[in-house]
């Protein structure tokens, strides 16, 4: 077979690291080093795709070794907008302090609300309480319960945190954020990426249409099988939530 480069004039060259650049990308009136040490150059560098690679890293590498000696765990999800002297607030509370009590880190997403309730409830009972917030234009920080926090920047980061140190999740009523982490934890099971891993909902009242909907028109569509809709807990008894997040810990105790 004939060379196929045979004849073919070479460009003009340059590595940039790791990077061939050739043709007319190899001609550039700058280095990195240059680019580096001249303190008045351009600062939009910190802005590029390349830099934030960098800074997704270094969020995994935050949160890894902040929470890699994390006990076992439970999250807890559910809305920032509950307010303190609601009924769901307390439910929140009661839930936090039965998991710490139940010898479970509770983990949150850090902010006010149910989040803030669980935490509340945690630490009030002893327990290690843990925030895992995002950066938000219309959210303040970690709430004051939070006993060992990370703020992320990016919420893929958060997320892998979330699944990677808890070995149950627990939703309270909430918005797009709690739906989000609902469905996500689902397909997670659902594609065995995590195992032995319960998603509950506490409420029926407010998940009862939800379930009823996945139920009679998603399963009877066929978009998901029995063992699917098993992968749910509907429940308004926090015993039972209790019970079935010791009951998965202990079955992932016995297969490890």
């Amino acid at each position: 077979m004939p060379d196929q480069t045979a004849g073919r004039r070479q460009p003009p060259e340059k590595q940039r690291g790791p990077v061939v650049l050739r043709g007319s990308r190899s001609v550039e009136p700058t280095t990195t080093d240059q680019r580096l040490l001249d303190s008045r150059g351009p600062a939009d560098w910190v802005h590029t795709d390349p830099w934030r690679v960098l800074r997704i890293q270094a969020e995994f590498v935050e949160g890894f070794g902040m929470l890699a000696e994390l006990p076992r765990a439970a999250t807890v999800f559910g809305s920032a907008r509950t307010q303190p002297d609601s009924a769901e607030y307390e439910r929140g509370r009661e839930l936090g302090a039965r998991l710490a009590g139940a010898g479970f880190a509770v983990i949150t997403g850090g902010g006010p609300g149910v989040m803030e309730a669980a935490n509340r409830g945690a630490s009030e009972a002893g327990g290690l309480s843990v925030g895992l917030g995002i950066e938000l234009p219309f959210e303040q920080g970690l709430n004051p319960w939070v006993d060992l926090g990370i703020n992320f920047r990016y919420f893929f980061a958060r997320k892998t945190m979330f699944v990677k140190y808890s070995q149950a999740f627990v939703c309270l009523p909430g918005g797009f954020g709690t739906l989000d982490e609902l469905f996500e934890a689902l397909v997670l099971v659902q594609t065995k990426k995590v195992t032995k891993f319960p998603v509950v909902l506490l409420g029926t009242e407010y998940w009862g249409g939800l379930y009823d909907w996945i139920s009679k028109t998603v399963l009877h569509d066929g978009k998901v099988s029995e063992k699917d809709l098993d992968l749910l807990h509907l429940t308004d008894d926090i015993d039972d939530v209790v019970d079935v997040v010791q009951e998965a810990y202990h079955a992932w105790e016995e297969a490890h």
